[in-house]
């Protein structure tokens, strides 16, 4: 009996465990059930609520419970403050999607600075966000869906840098005639200072930090002067350049463009460079500017100027001799200085200086066209075969690479060839001016004249800065002996640049051969004042021909003084020698006479002139020898 007991009571025992653990299954059920009907009707009600949780606000008054639920409705200004917050959240994502855009920029990834930026500018539409997508879209190629994208907003019509970047991409479309209607009408007072028409507030877009900007108004005439250019209307082209470097001197390209393709005379030059208003730490980029004009003052003058900008400290605050900032050995002052050589007719000099400067940056173009000059010159046939090579095979598509071909076909006397190659310059870069005057000089060398002309009169219409081509064509003319025309070109030349020696030697040798000697001896003297450094070789034929113009005015003494100069010069020359002979010879001095005529028979033992004269002078001094045997 107890054993039954015994056994029913534990039965009882498992029956009240096992009602117990299933009532505790019911209510954790009961409890997940009602868990999950308090989050649906979160979801439904109030959507916001997962904002919170990304981001936890604290909001004591919501009791999120099934019996409160209703009865704690929020307020509208609950509302309010989770619109806030959410606008906060929104704004931090979309400036680091902006700081994405700037980064793929600097990384130069445009197809995901697009990308983000069509994003960006669909969240906010802001201004800043629009113009922010046009210039990925510009630096990506774009061109047309950034006009389009440009022009589709009203704010082009009131702010200048949507205009600006809008008239960019139309000039990447060679559009020119939309560009400057773009742009605008514009105009100068009479200081020469630009002055838009249209009302345009200047928005200042992506800017974070305090950069120094160039004036917008002289980018926009910059480029108005360039789609001048590009319309071959070159006086507008000057107009607007000097516009923009005037508007704001920082703008290089500019004053570039004025001196490569030789818009300016040397006067208008210095004129426009002193008119700048540079500001006062921008004392070194005045000096910059003019060493890079043309230079024919004296050779004191323009070395006081390179060594100014060599040692000019440039730095704005003070520092130890460890820190001084110079420009003393940066490329482009250095490849001024080269070119300054060249004008100077110091061509080893100038190509010394040249090769090293190419050593340290191979593909500075401006060194490399010194170079090359420099090289012609010289006769390096080799050095030009090297660098015309070097530059088709780098730059195929620019005029210098095929200039510097013409140039070794010239050096080599290949003159069809070289003749062939500068027109190929011309044809890739018609404002290319060495390339015409390559042109024409290779005509001239094989003396077809018409065409030769047509080269240098091309040139001249087009630089109209430059007085090259005035004075090559004053030399056909001459070399056909019209000499009043010669005269006249070589006049408009002197009128363009006034500081050439060379213009002035060849006045000198127009008048020789006019027979006007007084005049001739004037330029002449006149030349030897304007050569910017002491005589060097090159100016050698000028003292001769200084010479020459005294013996003829039989101002001998003076003649003999300038041949000997001459002589110190060059020693080479047949010239002098049979000049200075025949000067001794007019003088009765037989015995210097034969002398010298000897040395010009060493020369060239074939000379005509010479070997009469000589002839002469020996019989002239043996008549003199028995005179005075006679009076003995």
């Amino acid at each position: 009996m107890e054993e039954n007991e015994g056994k029913n009571e534990e039965k009882r025992k498992e029956s009240v465990s096992f009602q117990n653990g299933r009532k505790r299954k019911e209510e954790k059920g009961k409890k997940e059930r009602r868990r999950k009907e308090e989050k649906r009707k979160e979801k439904i009600f109030f959507p916001f609520l997962s904002l919170v949780k990304a981001k936890p606000v604290k909001l004591r008054y919501l009791k999120f419970t099934s019996r409160s639920f209703i009865l704690h409705k929020p307020s509208p200004q609950h509302f309010q403050i989770f619109s806030k917050s959410k606008k906060k959240m929104m704004e931090e994502e979309i400036e680091k999607l902006r700081g994405v855009v700037r980064d793929c920029v600097s990384k130069h990834l445009y197809s995901s600075a697009i990308f983000f930026a069509d994003k960006v500018a669909a969240f906010t539409s802001d201004p800043a966000d629009i113009y922010m997508q046009a210039q990925a879209l510009f630096l990506g190629r774009h061109y047309r869906r950034a006009f389009h994208l440009l022009n589709a907003s009203q704010i082009i019509l009131r702010d200048l840098r949507f205009r600006y970047l809008a008239a960019k991409c139309l000039e990447e479309l060679k559009e020119w005639d939309q560009c400057l209607q773009m742009l605008g009408e514009g105009s100068e007072d009479e200081h020469g200072n630009f002055r838009d028409t249209k009302d345009s507030d200047v928005m200042y877009l992506d800017k974070d930090t305090e950069d120094r900007e160039i004036n917008i108004s002289s980018a926009i005439c910059f480029l108005r002067g360039k789609a001048y250019e590009a319309l071959e209307n070159r006086s507008q082209a000057r107009k607007w350049y000097t516009a923009a470097i005037r508007a704001d001197p920082l703008c290089y390209e500019a004053l570039e463009c004025l001196i490569e393709n030789h818009m300016l005379t040397c006067e208008e030059e210095k004129s426009l460079i002193s008119s700048l208003q540079f500001a006062q730490e921008d004392g070194w980029l005045s000096s910059f500017y003019s060493c890079l004009i043309k230079k024919y003052e004296k050779a004191t003058v323009v070395e006081e100027k390179f060594n100014k900008l060599e040692n000019e400290d440039i730095s704005t605050k003070p520092s130890n001799d460890s820190m001084i900032c110079t420009l003393k050995n940066n490329t482009d002052l250095l490849a001024c200085k080269a070119e300054y050589y060249h004008q100077c007719g110091e061509y080893q000099k100038c190509f010394e200086l040249t090769s090293i400067l190419l050593e340290k940056d191979p593909f500075h173009l401006k060194s490399t066209m010194v170079h090359i000059a420099a090289a012609m010159e010289l006769g390096h046939s080799n050095e030009l075969y090297l660098m015309s090579c070097n530059l088709v095979k780098d730059y195929p598509q620019k005029a210098i690479s095929w200039f510097a071909v013409g140039c070794y076909y010239y050096c080599i006397k290949k003159y069809d060839q070289s003749r062939r190659y500068f027109s190929k310059a011309t044809s890739l870069d018609g404002t290319f001016a060495p390339g015409w005057i390559g042109f024409g000089n290779a005509y001239a060398a094989k003396e077809e004249g018409d065409q030769a002309m047509s080269g240098y009169r091309t040139a001249a219409r087009l630089f109209p800065g430059c007085h090259l081509p005035a004075l090559y064509i004053g030399m056909e003319y001459m070399r056909t002996h019209s000499f009043k025309l010669a005269d006249q070109f070589f006049m408009q030349a002197k009128a363009i640049c006034p500081s050439d020696p060379l213009v002035y030697n060849e006045l000198g040798v127009v008048a020789y051969n006019m027979k006007e000697y007084n005049k001739a001896v004037w330029w002449f003297e006149k030349t030897l004042v304007h050569i910017p450094s002491p005589l060097s070789e090159m100016w050698e034929s000028t003292v001769v021909n200084l010479a020459h113009a005294l013996r003829k005015l039989k101002r001998y003494s003076e003649a003999i003084t300038y041949y000997e100069k001459a002589l110190a010069l060059s020693t080479r020359s047949l010239s002098t020698y049979a000049g200075l002979a025949y000067t001794y010879h007019m003088q009765d001095n037989y015995t210097d006479a034969v002398t010298y005529y000897h040395k010009a028979l060493w020369i060239n033992p074939d000379d005509q002139f010479c070997t009469e004269m000589l002839t002469l002078a020996l019989v002239d001094e043996s008549r003199q020898g028995l005179d005075n045997l006679g009076h003995d």
